[in-house]
């Protein structure tokens, strides 16, 4: 198990959203056919809508996810540690979001400076959540904050990727 969390620890993953852990449940994110591995490189124009998130987590189990920058705005000053992209609670192992309940709309990747982290953070539900409330804003978000609040415990599985601004299209 310890090789799956290496790379988190490479990419400080773990330290700056969340604490050691040990995965127990395989999550899969794709954007069209791109298949998301730890650390891998994504243009924003790719993760403009919604991955494709599949939780091979116990049937019996609910789960919520959390994505986050905690690059916002830029990676040598992330004032605005951690921005909160996304999250879903209440989906059901085996499931996928669209099966759970969406408490934050989805934003895709918009990295103003620099290469940010984009990270998927995965916990198991101890009871359904429903509906909860969201936060006053998406910047200063706190992934660990969030999920003793919600007594979510320490993750059960967790990717990232990067991504940074795209030149704009020249017009000739």
């Amino acid at each position: 198990m310890a090789s799956i969390v290496d790379p988190l620890v490479v990419g400080r993953v773990i330290g700056d959203v969340v604490d050691m852990f040990v995965p127990t449940v395989t999550m899969s994110v794709r954007y069209g056919s791109k298949h998301i591995a730890n650390g891998c490189e994504i243009k924003p124009s790719m993760a403009a809508e919604p991955p494709r998130v599949t939780i091979n987590g116990h049937p019996n189990e609910l789960y919520t996810l959390v994505m986050t920058d905690p690059d916002a705005p830029s990676p040598s000053e992330p004032s605005m540690r951690e921005y909160v992209q996304w999250i879903v609670t209440d989906i059901p192992g085996g499931g996928t979001p669209t099966h759970g309940k969406e408490g934050l709309p989805y934003m895709g990747p918009r990295p103003p400076v620099g290469i940010h982290r984009y990270i998927f953070v995965l916990f198991q539900q101890k009871a359904p959540l429903g509906l909860f409330d969201q936060p006053a804003s998406r910047a200063n978000f706190n992934t660990r904050g969030f999920a003793h609040h919600l007594d979510l415990g320490l993750p059960v599985a967790t990717v990232y990727f990067n991504a940074q601004r795209e030149p704009l299209n020249r017009r000739r």
